[in-house]
């Protein structure tokens, strides 16, 4: 899976690009067919941004977390995907299952 990071008024560093890969490891395990994540980390005056965004199932999947520390910002970020990622894949399931309508 291929990782964009990209910052809004923040230099990435080797700290932060090694704090999202250890996050997103997770969800990248969990959902191989993944093909690219797309990283927004904003810094605003007392509070950090991350923003992902992905393509899943055919549906365009986006999560954000703000926090005063970045790193728990990632971390909330790579929790929240994985709980939408699950929801969709769980969506997409269930209406494979659903009954015929009569006509």
């Amino acid at each position: 899976m291929q990782i964009n990071i990209s910052g809004r008024h923040v230099d990435i560093t080797d700290g932060i690009r090694e704090a999202v890969d250890h996050s997103f490891a997770k969800v990248q395990n969990h959902f191989p067919h993944l093909d690219a994540l797309s990283i927004i980390l904003t810094v605003e005056k007392h509070e950090q941004k991350v923003e992902a965004q992905t393509q899943f199932l055919g549906a365009a999947v986006s999560v954000h977390a703000a926090n005063k520390d970045l790193y728990v910002a990632i971390g909330n970020t790579a929790k929240k995907l994985e709980s939408a990622l699950g929801h969709r894949k769980g969506a997409v399931k269930s209406s494979i299952h659903e009954k015929p309508n009569e006509i």
